[in-house]
């Protein structure tokens, strides 16, 4: 059993950045792969970025590649989204999902435990 704790969101400029952090808690935590989504209003939950339990593979939904970065310190137990150049479509729960065994990456049933969520809000 693992359980995700998200914090970081806010409100935040255009342009501007924001680093999310997903605390995890659970046995054996750094065997776990972890992604982060995200649900904008009225649209289903999207795939943002995935890192493997190596921080050797990461994937990134195209439309944030070299602006949000993903990381892991599994010494802490904790996942990290840094979100630069922010803009209003990036509006959204931002989630973190953890899991062992995934076929599709980017398929959030896939994904065996979530976190609650965190709101990012980006003004234009």
């Amino acid at each position: 059993q693992v359980q995700l704790v998200e914090s970081g969101g806010g409100l935040v400029q255009a342009g501007g950045s924001l680093r999310l952090s997903c605390a995890a808690s659970g046995r054996s935590f750094s065997n776990y792969i972890v992604a982060w989504f995200r649900r904008a209003p009225g649209q289903e939950r999207e795939f943002v970025a995935f890192i493997d339990w190596s921080s050797k593979v990461t994937e990134y939904l195209e439309s944030v590649k070299g602006r949000f970065t993903i990381s892991r310190d599994n010494a802490r137990n904790t996942i990290y989204l840094q979100m630069n150049s922010l803009k209003p479509e990036d509006t959204a729960v931002y989630y973190c999902a953890a899991g062992l065994m995934i076929n599709n990456l980017r398929l959030a049933s896939e994904w065996d435990y979530w976190g609650q969520g965190t709101q990012v809000t980006v003004s234009s």
